[in-house]
């Protein structure tokens, strides 16, 4: 009995291989309804496309490209990560902006270009909010030629250009920074240049 059991298994994971298909992933990964499917990450997804690989709770949520691409391995998709990226984020469709480039970021910058090359924001009395209070936020700072990036929870909400605090959750500490984009700020010097008007 037992040699059949572990039979079947052997021969499971080999369909699984069999099956398994090179996927693309979208330029501007989104969903609609807070369930990420494989199918809003990959363009060639197939059958696979309604498996459910996490859940978005605020404007964003944001994958490890290694961890993404076992999840897809486990459905049977084949992502080879060609650029190299090390996150990719997932935004609500109603908010994501549309862009001609990926939303994620590689081993030179840990987060989307868009975030840092953003225009100056027009300030207006009801501006739009794209971060609201215990949101997850991808802070960037920039100095020096050196870009560095923390993951941590908003302490209030913003719209482009302003100002909110963000707790990172290891250290505890808050920073002062500056919204760009749902779940994206900058702190230091970009955070200034950005807010200026």
């Amino acid at each position: 009995m037992r040699s059949l059991i572990l039979g079947a298994i052997a021969a499971l994971m080999a369909a699984g291989a069999a099956v398994a298909g090179p996927v693309t992933l979208k330029v501007n990964p989104v969903d609609s309804d807070g369930r990420v499917t494989l199918g809003d990450l990959f363009d060639g997804a197939g059958a696979a496309s309604e498996v459910v690989i996490g859940a978005r709770s605020g404007p964003s949520v944001v994958f490890e490209a290694g961890q993404l691409q076992g999840l897809a391995r486990q459905s049977g998709l084949d992502w080879a990560n060609p650029a190299g990226l090390r996150r990719v984020v997932v935004r609500n469709a109603a908010a994501a902006p549309s862009a001609t480039a990926p939303v994620s970021s590689s081993p030179a910058a840990d987060i989307a270009p868009a975030a840092v090359a953003a225009p100056r924001p027009v300030r207006t009395a009801l501006a739009e909010r794209i971060i609201s209070r215990n949101d997850m936020v991808e802070v960037a700072y920039e100095a020096g030629g050196v870009r560095l990036t923390i993951s941590g929870r908003a302490e209030g909400n913003a719209a482009v250009g302003q100002r909110l605090a963000v707790r990172n959750l290891q250290s505890g500490r808050t920073i002062d920074a500056v919204a760009t984009g749902p779940g994206l700020a900058v702190a230091g010097p970009a955070a200034q240049q950005f807010s200026a008007r």
